[in-house]
């Protein structure tokens, strides 16, 4: 049964088209996988059907009564609450039926006879639908998914102002599921959890019988949850059979069939057109090239394949050949409080560290005590003084979002020259449009490609990095791991993506709660 139909659907944004007459259709149960390149129209796409967007043209029907829910990790929530008054509002159709039922026995008291018998059958028809539901072990219920997202590790009482915003992303996330609605639309709901929390959600999405579309460029995620795969390229949307894995075999094969398709219209387009140039003005061949000309007009002309260039990285090196590059003793992290227990560390200038912990442990926290942004609460850390430090910071925050990111490039690298600052950045892969383009108006990955390209213009023997691949599409997370095993300086990495920090690192220290 189809739970959602796309029908012709066309968008453009900044002149270029997302998507030109595409069409789609979701069936109930189906667990889907959303992929494509920065920039391409993921977001737009999963605004779109969740009405949030208008669209061109095209229809996006529902099927009646379908309720849907979208993981939208930028909403704003109220932050006086706490953890569990705002899971609890997943809830909130059962507590009013709480309410109405607490209203009918007071109502009683105050009856008898016919009219108290009639309150008594609607009392007992609510007090019904309020165990079925499982009213009376909501608590339990929020917990158990709550817990599986590591929420415990805030705690249940905790004011949401107090929470980061990767922790405010997660919570949001538990709401939704705990929600289960019909749809549920999650655009990149692995960016803010751990090893442990995102195998906790693929066995819950596995486990989910619904229906769920999932943006992400999680390879190893998408191969976990994913038996269809929708690509989002060249303006069309094409829905494959199998996780990602099999859709990149599917897509080679389509691929090569659509080049070969091309260069052999291509090819006799050509041999059409000599044909008519050569016999349109002979009096005796004037007709044949006319019919020809007609044939070729009729011709339903294959569109040429795009080759997207691959980004490409490289982080310049200063030598630097030190035993003793950082050195951290006994040192405590955090704000009010601390977050990690003491902290001994010693990095040589080869030394590649991943820092590996649960969502809110404190790992950015030590990431910005070590590059001098917050201080120590106690201990101490000794740095190199001839370490050269490049720091790239996991919040998208730009200081004028209005930029475009060949102006944000001025802006740090004053002295260089329009054509330097384009082609680093087409490096990266922001070229043409998309480098005049304002900053706020790109996608995550495209910001994230902003930020690189601008550390790749300093040398550096030590690269600092909290999650560099969040946002980032497969191909320019390859060019980042290309780039980082080929860097000769000392890095600290962040990332919740296991497969890509043990290729790069050599290192790991586990950061755990001092609670």
């Amino acid at each position: 049964m189809s739970v959602l139909e796309i029908k012709n659907l066309t968008h453009r944004f900044d002149d270029k088209y997302l998507f030109e007459g595409a069409n789609l259709t979701v069936n109930n149960g189906e667990h889907i996988g959303v992929v494509g390149l920065n920039g391409a129209g993921k977001s737009t796409f999963i605004n779109i059907i969740c009405g949030n967007l208008s669209q061109d043209e095209g229809e996006v029907l529902w099927l009646n009564g379908i309720r849907r829910g979208y993981l939208d990790q930028h909403a704003d929530i109220d932050r006086n609450k706490t953890v569990m008054e705002y899971l609890s509002e997943s809830f909130s159709y059962l507590y009013e039926k709480e309410e109405k039922l607490n209203k009918l026995y007071e109502e009683m008291g105050n009856l008898d006879g016919e009219d108290l018998d009639r309150l008594i059958k609607k009392s007992a028809k609510l007090q019904d639908e309020l165990n079925d539901e499982g009213f009376y072990d909501l608590e339990a219920r929020i917990r158990k998914v709550a817990n599986g997202l590591g929420m415990n590790n805030v705690g249940y009482s905790t004011v949401i102002a107090r929470l980061s915003g990767g922790e405010r992303a997660k919570l949001m996330l538990c709401k939704l599921l705990l929600e289960s609605p019909d749809i549920m639309l999650l655009d990149e709901p692995t960016n803010f959890l751990d090893i442990e929390h995102i195998d906790w959600l693929i066995k819950y999405l596995n486990d989910f019988k619904k229906t769920f579309l999932v943006i992400s460029h999680d390879v190893k995620f998408l191969n976990a949850v994913s038996k269809y795969v929708l690509s989002i390229e060249n303006g069309t949307i094409k829905k494959y059979t199998g996780n990602y894995t099999q859709y990149l075999s599917q897509r080679e094969m389509n691929v090569k069939q659509h080049e070969d398709a091309y260069k052999r219209q291509q090819s006799e387009i050509k041999r059409i057109t000599e044909y008519i140039d050569k016999n349109k003005a002979r009096a005796s061949t004037a007709k044949m090239a006319h019919a020809r000309q007609k044939m070729l007009d009729k011709m339903e002309i294959i569109s040429k394949p795009i080759n997207l260039p691959d980004a490409e990285f490289c982080f310049p090196y200063s030598d630097l050949n030190a035993k003793d590059l950082l050195i951290v003793k006994n040192l405590e992290v955090g704000y009010d409080k601390v977050l990690i227990p003491a902290i001994n560390l010693h990095l040589n200038s080869s030394s590649k560290l991943w820092i590996r912990g649960t969502n809110g442990v404190g790992k950015t926290t030590l990431l910005k005590t070590l590059t001098h942004k917050i201080p120590p609460l106690s201990g101490s850390f000794f740095i190199h003084p001839e370490a050269r430090i490049l720091y790239l910071e996991q919040d998208l925050n730009f200081p004028i979002p209005m930029d475009t990111a060949s102006r944000y490039f001025n802006n740090c690298y004053p002295m260089m020259n329009e054509k330097e600052r384009r082609t680093l950045l087409a490096k990266a892969g922001i070229t043409g449009e998309l480098a005049i383009k304002p900053i706020k108006n790109m996608s995550g990955g495209e910001q994230v490609r902003v930020k690189l390209a601008v550390l790749t213009c300093l040398k550096s023997n030590f690269l600092i990095l909290d999650e560099p691949t969040n946002h980032l599409d497969v191909r320019a997370k390859e060019a980042l791991k290309k780039a980082l095993l080929a860097y000769e300086g000392a890095i600290i990495l962040v990332s919740h993506e296991e497969d890509f920090a043990l290729s790069v690192c050599n290192q790991i220290f586990d950061a755990k709660s001092k609670n």
